[in-house]
């Protein structure tokens, strides 16, 4: 895709980041360059994997806004990792999988965001090889926001930046339970 700048026409080269690791922050800080993104005029897609949840902080203040991101969840309201893997987690993620195939081609994004994903295809609600093949045929524009904990070598390898996440010292192990406008 060819933007403007200072006049000038240039050629964007869409990225693969990856932000992953055992530490807190890796949605927010996806959330974020959909942010700054939305404000340098790209259309962000917003896709969670194994989340279907509306009291998030950063959903609800994207719905106050109005910026070119479009938000879909796909995993149901309890999060995958306090019961058993079920039939309908990996439909879910797979119809995920798909709306990723389907948007990427569309050319209607400039950003697609996958959160959670590696975490998808930790649980195996995903098939590793069919994420990387959909990944390899990536329009060349497009940027590709890849989280979650347990990114597998591949996809670091292939991956044009990659953050890892260190928690250092957690909250939840002094027994405080989760707080608003810091994890959710």
């Amino acid at each position: 895709m060819l933007h403007k700048k200072n006049g000038r026409r240039m050629n964007r080269k869409g990225l693969i980041c990856v932000l992953t690791g055992d530490g807190k922050g890796k949605t927010t800080a996806a959330f974020g360059a959909a942010l700054r993104a939305a404000g340098q005029g790209l259309r962000v897609l917003i896709l969670q994997f194994m989340k279907r949840q509306n009291n998030i902080g950063e959903l609800k203040a994207l719905e106050n806004l109005r910026l070119p991101i479009e938000i879909k969840q796909f995993g149901r309201r309890v999060f995958f990792k306090s019961r058993a893997c079920e039939p309908m987690d990996i439909y879910r993620a797979n119809q995920g999988l798909q709306t990723f195939q389907e948007a990427m081609q569309s050319g209607e994004y400039d950003m697609i965001i996958l959160d959670e994903i590696n975490v998808a295809v930790h649980f195996e609600l995903l098939d590793f090889g069919d994420v990387i093949n959909t990944l390899k045929i990536k329009p060349p524009a497009l940027h590709l926001i890849l989280t979650g904990r347990n990114a597998r070598k591949e996809l670091i390898e292939m991956a044009d930046m990659v953050t890892e996440m260190r928690e250092v010292k957690h909250h939840y192990n002094q027994g405080i339970l989760a707080q608003k406008g810091i994890e959710f």
